[in-house]
């Protein structure tokens, strides 16, 4: 039964109006039978059947959001912005998508889970392996073959980076630190020895 403003739900017997149900362009009417809260019972249900779970809903202030990764309801402020998504938003607050990035970027670049670097980093002592006095903090890895080698403080995996990578330009800057001046012998045109 449908006078225009209402419509009869074939489940529940109740007369609604036509907002509380879904669109089907396949109907006269061009609305579903039943109406959105007994289709929702009715998928539930079928979900339940087949084993699988089904998020209950929540009632959520206006402006704010539930996050599912971490249960709580946060403003619209602590959500990035997500054009293809209905509500405008993203999936996770801000502060879940950081922690799902951090860790998607740690097995993404170099194949390590976060409890694999604090492992690492325990084995350390928490500091760095080259300068033993500040935390460690980024990891290392060779940049041909990409083996993790460490865990670093900022200033420690730079200077590495920095270096190339060379084992033989960081013994040269070890040497120069140490006080050994060295001068490159010219040998060739365009070819120099190193000092030993």
């Amino acid at each position: 039964m449908n006078d225009g403003g209402s419509k009869k739900c074939s489940t529940c017997q109740k007369v609604l109006s036509v907002g509380a149900f879904a669109g089907n362009r396949s109907r006269p009417d061009g609305l579903q039978v039943n109406c959105r809260e007994c289709a929702a019972e009715y998928y539930r249900r079928r979900q339940e059947a087949r084993g699988k779970t089904v998020r209950e809903k929540v009632d959520v202030p206006n402006g704010y959001k539930l996050c599912r990764s971490c249960g709580e309801i946060k403003s619209h402020s602590e959500w990035h912005r997500n054009a293809t998504a209905s509500d405008g938003l993203s999936t996770r607050c801000k502060a879940c998508r950081a922690v799902r990035g951090r860790a998607d970027h740690l097995k993404r670049n170099y194949g390590l889970t976060e409890s694999e670097r604090d492992a690492m980093i325990a084995a350390q002592r928490g500091l760095c392996v080259i300068c033993l006095d500040a935390p460690a903090v980024h990891v290392d890895h060779c940049h041909k073959t990409g083996r993790v080698r460490g865990v670093l403080c900022f200033n420690c995996n730079s200077a590495i980076g920095k270096l190339g990578d060379n084992p033989d330009a960081v013994r040269r800057a070890a040497a120069y630190l140490e006080g050994n001046s060295w001068k490159p012998i010219l040998v060739a045109p365009g070819v120099y020895q190193l000092p030993s």
